[in-house]
């Protein structure tokens, strides 16, 4: 189903025609390269005067038929015209799929220099701390821009309900948003959104909108499955009134254009100084948020515990344990080195996101979630009202909490709640052993590899359920709870 969804078909010669012809002085492509991707299909055009061009078309998971392209250049657009983000330029671009390729594209410049994560290892401190301090710079920037509304930048003659446009400067709107979590067939509450609660109510209702909209009326397990989430959904709506009503909450909701994904990966740095950003790439979920949704948004620069340092290089007499140790607290010096630094430039720079990270975490997660607990699972969001509701008036939030669990539903909560965070260890163990993305994405070159990893792990984990000591713990709940598909007869 998931390849199915990335199947596009379009002509590709009229494809390259169009970068030749946004590309003046160029005859022809002297190269191509092709790049996956979970979102776009994308290829990297040499032309044979040397210049390099990327041309990228959208998968439809991506959202919404035309305004998918539309907002992502109009927002690449926008922060270049208002800030000093090295935003690659858009040489052409098309959101009709009727056009001669048969489907929507962008062909931009390949952004200059080189990507982040190849250098990242090779730097010395002072190196990593400025090239940190360089990321806080540009968040600083985008921090200072206002909008009237929460959303997604898109040109004016977006082909957008004119009621849903708010005008902005340069043939520009904010219009509905347009990141995939805001999208959903059965869902019309997609913004603007011009206050934190419509903001928080359109949340709940891509919750609502990815609920089965018919139960059976059998009283089987999926039935009250369905009834647990309406009503999670349902007193998330009544807590959220309450806590946005907070001072703090107040604080951290303003308007904010900010990059969600500000990795390495998505950072190309200068080849003689990697301490100078000359592109930041990929734009696609970028649109106007409050300032506490960008709370636990964290550069992986400043987070990445993968530092890969020479084990011997100052020691070479040291024994292998001693070598280990010195290794680990060099990576740990360097890791809070770039987390001080980026944490000190927001509090001086972008005091508002640097409140907002610096918020208990507890008042903003049921926000973060409430519209995912169908893919999540209803113990997920009601974990977080739980600990919300335990810690309201610590928290000093008015009146009371809303959400008021009977035992009853406290003593099935943690047994569902067990194996919420068992699926979870198995899932991230998973990720990191088959070197899949966080949706299970993995190259086409990597596959056979990975599919034999899952099938080893899971006959593994399958002989522990069998031998547990845990009267709960059987083979058929060692199925369920395994994260991804396997071949059961193995």
């Amino acid at each position: 189903m998931q390849r199915e969804a990335r199947h596009i078909e379009f002509d590709f010669s009229a494809l390259c025609k169009k970068a030749i012809q946004a590309c003046p002085g160029d005859n022809r492509i002297a190269r191509q390269e092709k790049k996956e991707g979970s979102y776009n299909r994308a290829f990297l055009l040499h032309m044979d005067n040397g210049a390099r061009v990327v041309a990228r078309v959208p998968f439809r998971v991506v959202g919404p038929r035309r305004l998918t392209t539309n907002f992502e250049v109009a927002t690449m657009a926008y922060t270049r015209a208002h800030t000093s983000v090295p935003v690659p330029r858009v040489l052409d671009l098309n959101d009709d799929p009727t056009n001669p390729t048969g489907t929507e594209y962008i062909i931009m410049e390949h952004a200059s220099g080189v990507q982040l994560h190849e250098k990242w290892n090779t730097m010395n401190t002072l190196q990593q701390m400025l090239c940190v301090k360089s990321a806080a710079i540009l968040v600083k920037e985008m921090a200072k821009l206002q909008f009237p509304a929460y959303g997604s930048l898109y040109f004016a003659d977006a082909p957008i309900n004119p009621s849903l446009k708010l005008d902005l400067s340069n043939g520009l709107c904010i219009g509905p948003h347009c990141a995939t979590k805001n999208w959903c067939l059965r869902k019309s509450n997609r913004g603007p959104w011009t206050d934190v609660l419509s903001y928080c109510s359109g949340l709940i209702d891509t919750g609502f909108s990815r609920i089965p909209s018919t139960a059976p009326a059998d009283g089987t397990s999926s039935s009250r499955i369905i009834k647990d989430h309406l009503h999670l959904l349902e007193v998330s709506e009544q807590v959220f009134k309450e806590v946005i009503k907070s001072p703090v909450i107040q604080n951290v909701s303003a308007t904010m254009l900010l990059h969600p994904e500000f990795h390495k990966r998505n950072i190309f740095v200068s080849d003689d100084d990697t301490t100078r950003l000359t592109a930041v790439i990929d734009w696609q979920s970028t649109g106007v948020e409050p300032v506490f949704s960008f709370a636990n948004e964290t550069p992986d620069m400043v987070a990445d515990r993968t530092i890969d340092m020479p084990l011997f290089e100052d020691e070479p007499d040291t024994s292998p344990s001693q070598a280990q140790s010195s290794h680990d607290k060099k990576c740990e010096k360097k890791i809070s080195i770039c987390e001080q630094t980026f944490e000190v430039a927001l509090k001086g720079w972008v005091p508002n996101l640097h409140d907002a990270r610096a918020l208990d975490e507890t008042l903003l997660r049921p926000i973060r979630y409430c519209h995912t607990s169908w893919r999540d699972g209803a113990a997920a969001l009601r974990q977080e009202l739980i600990e919300l509701s335990q810690r309201w008036n610590e928290l000093g939030l008015p009146n009371s909490c809303p959400y008021q669990p009977f035992p009853q539903e406290l003593t099935r909560h943690a047994k569902e709640w067990e194996d919420f965070e068992t699926f979870q260890s198995l899932r991230l163990f998973l990720v990191r052993s088959i070197n899949s993305n966080t949706d299970s994405w993995v190259p086409s070159k990597a596959w056979e590899a990975a599919k034999d990893a899952n099938q080893s792990a899971f006959e593994e984990w399958m002989k522990t359920a069998a031998q547990s000591e845990d009267p709960d713990m059987n083979e058929d709940r060692g199925r369920k709870l395994w994260p991804f598909d396997v071949n059961i007869d193995g």
